[in-house]
């Protein structure tokens, strides 16, 4: 007899799930253990075996279409000539139709109430509603009457190579008799594909126009759980500045020794051992219980970057392990959790979270609180800046930590004490490869 496939639950936080690929097409006999689908879930791509032996003989949800946890997304039969006319995939969710009681014709029906805002999926409360003004219809751009400028004045040499370079003359101020531009004048110039003054080009679309895109299932539960993050957890922000150059000395020593390393390496290192110093700052809050929690072991979060979303595979004890294996440990983790190719307990769990945002230049910012954990550590870039040494003011490269904490669990104080702990360890760097 038939039966059906449903999109299984392949994490915990897992609510919906995006088909990548079906491994099997629709006719073929599956036996059990065989590859069947991938799913693009909110932590990865996982492929999913067959649990059952039959024939796959009808997909109901493609390669790119998603599907909530149990819903169905195939149809099977136990043989291949069996008939599936009529048959009703099980585990269907209920349709509005099905779910609106019916009334009664001779009762009088009330007046429609204004719609209200639908629930969003990133939490359980009502959500204002947010959208776009819709673009301007019948809008026409306008251009001045009369040109920017006449004739712009240069030389036959400065006009002949601008045009040879691609450059806008009209963006060079001319260093010639009654400000004629002179060849030697062309070094400031601008790129035509740049700037073009006086431009004739219209612009083909009409003003507010855009698009809407889905969420991908990992973007869905990290603006969920951020979201609720914010909401409840009872924030508050502490930041130090540390001098980076010793790190930096530390690094070029390793480089030249033929050990590759990065400044978030050490601050991994540097925070695992703090962690083991300040043990209130590796907690966290069960909201259920509403009771803290004490996590054993260092296990450290590093917040990845994903254009499906952010996801945070985790350095298991950080705290026994060097300079190296962390080095070699973040790389790799990195990589497999560009590829969708994190194991769970690369990724579920951790006691705390660090996010860096040094790479792209960011001076500081102010990170989210990754629940059930206490506290996130937010990263900036190194800055240039004069700083005092010694009573005299020199040129000096700084770091900014900002330490996200949970109240519930830690205070100001706790915070302070463990950003001095690890601002010890990062401006001493020697301790961090004992």
């Amino acid at each position: 007899m038939p039966f059906t496939l449903t999109m299984p639950k392949l994490s915990p936080t897992m609510e919906e799930g995006t088909i990548a690929k079906w491994v099997a097409k629709e006719g073929d006999k599956i036996s059990e253990g065989d590859a069947l689908i991938e799913v693009a879930t909110d932590k990865a791509t996982v492929e999913h075996a067959a649990l059952d032996e039959g024939f796959l003989r009808k997909i109901l949800v493609p390669e790119g279409g998603s599907a909530r946890v149990n819903e169905p997304i195939a149809i099977f039969t136990e043989t291949a000539d069996e008939s599936i006319e009529g048959y009703e995939p099980e585990g269907q969710v209920p349709t509005a139709s099905e779910e609106a009681p019916k009334e009664d014709s001779n009762e009088e029906k009330p007046a429609a109430a204004a719609p209200t805002p639908a629930p969003s999926s990133f939490g359980a409360m009502q959500q204002p509603a947010f959208i776009p003004e819709p673009p301007l219809e019948g809008y026409s751009p306008r251009r001045p009457t009369t040109p920017i400028q006449g004739r712009i004045p240069a030389s036959p040499l400065a006009r002949k190579l601008a045009k040879e370079k691609g450059l806008d003359l009209s963006s060079i101020k001319g260093s010639g008799p009654h400000g004629r531009i002179m060849s030697r004048d062309l070094d400031a110039g601008q790129s035509k594909a740049t700037v073009r003054f006086g431009s004739s080009e219209i612009p083909s679309s009409i003003p507010g126009t855009y698009q809407e895109e889905s969420l991908t299932p990992m973007r869905k539960v990290v603006g969920r759980r951020l979201q609720e993050s914010k909401t409840f957890i009872p924030h508050f922000y502490v930041t130090q500045e540390v001098d980076a150059e010793p790190m930096i000395a530390l690094r070029e020593q390793l480089k030249s020794g033929g050990v590759r390393t990065t400044f978030n390496d050490l601050i991994v290192r540097a925070t695992a051992l703090t962690l083991r110093e300040h043990p209130e700052m590796n907690s966290g809050f069960n909201t259920v219980n509403s009771t803290i929690i004490r996590f054993q072991t260092i296990d450290i979060s590093i917040a990845v970057s994903l254009p499906e979303g952010l996801i945070t595979p985790i350095v298991r004890h950080a705290d026994y392990k060097n300079l190296g294996e962390i080095s070699s440990e973040v790389r790799s983790l990195a990589k497999r959790a560009r590829d969708g190719k994190l194991a769970r307990e690369e990724y579920a769990g951790g006691s705390f979270t660090i996010s860096n945002l040094g790479m792209f230049g960011v001076r500081d910012f102010i990170a989210v609180i990754n629940p059930p954990q206490a506290a996130i550590l937010a990263i900036g870039g190194i800055q240039e800046k004069p700083v005092v040494k010694e009573g005299q003011v020199v040129p000096g490269k700084t770091m900014s930590f900002t330490l996200s904490a949970d109240h519930r669990v830690v205070d100001g104080a706790d915070s302070a004490r463990f950003l001095a702990t690890l601002q010890k360890f990062l401006e001493n760097p020697s301790l961090l490869v004992v």
